[in-house]
């Protein structure tokens, strides 16, 4: 009896399929599954190792991280442990060379008369007085709030081209009036008082003009306290016209 390729379900006829075409499904399906896999395994490995050798489309390449050394810094001290800062109140900053006013007088003493305690070291000052130094001014120049209740010394460093000296120490020392000005003396360094010039100084002397003849001297240290030039003795006068003493110094070696 010929086999009947249709099934009666409440006599209606349904072909069955063939055991070829069922092969075939199982076939694509199952490489369906597979290629599935296979891209999910390569997705996964991208993921993570970006650059792995199959990736079609690596990420850029970073750079090393650049790692610097560590640094231990060791600042250096350019003033002695007792440094005591004198404040200034600046009105306005002018970066202006030696003041050259008409009609001061001009008195130098000679430093032959300097002591021993402050010996320049061999081979001589290698910083001088500027020309034309000291000059007599009115504070009222530079502090116009203080009038006549103020009296002190000022001025700058300058090299052998003329430029600005910052870090020397200026030392003040000396009598006036009969006491001390300092405690012995007084210490600033160059560059805090830019009123007179980039590497400018100035120390306040007494809260009145007091007129002082050679007791009061002025020198400049290098950062390791050792003097640069001689002492230099300078007066003060007792008049507001003359209570700001402008001593300015020159680097010659």
């Amino acid at each position: 009896m010929e086999k009947d390729v249709f099934d009666y379900i409440d006599d209606v006829k349904v072909p069955r399929p063939s055991n070829r075409t069922s092969a075939v499904w199982n076939i694509a399906t199952t490489l369906v599954v597979l290629m599935t896999l296979c891209v999910g395994i390569v997705f996964l490995a991208i993921f993570v190792d970006p650059y792995v050798g199959f990736n079609p489309f690596p990420p850029p390449e970073m750079p090393e991280l650049l790692v610097l050394p560590t640094l231990t810094p060791t600042p250096k001290s350019i003033l002695p442990p007792t440094w005591t800062p004198t404040p200034t109140e600046i009105a306005t900053a002018t970066n202006t060379p030696a003041p050259t006013a008409t009609g001061i007088s001009v008195e130098i003493t000679a430093t032959e008369e300097s002591p021993t305690d402050g010996e320049i070291q061999p081979g001589g000052a290698s910083v001088v007085l500027h020309e034309g130094s000291p000059q007599y001014i009115p504070a009222i120049s530079f502090h116009p709030d203080v009038g006549c209740n103020w009296m002190g010394v000022a001025g700058q460093v300058q090299d052998m081209i003329g430029a600005p000296v910052l870090g020397l120490i200026i030392e003040v020392g000396g009598t006036l009036a009969g006491k001390p000005v300092g405690n012995p003396t007084i210490l600033q360094a160059t560059g805090l008082a830019k009123a007179y010039g980039e590497g400018g100084y100035e120390v306040k002397l007494a809260d009145e003009p007091i007129a002082s003849y050679g007791t009061l001297w002025i020198q400049v240290l290098d950062q390791a306290g050792l003097p640069l030039s001689e002492k230099v003795y300078f007066e003060t006068r007792d008049t507001c016209d003359e209570n700001l003493v402008i001593i300015y110094f020159k680097q010659i070696k």
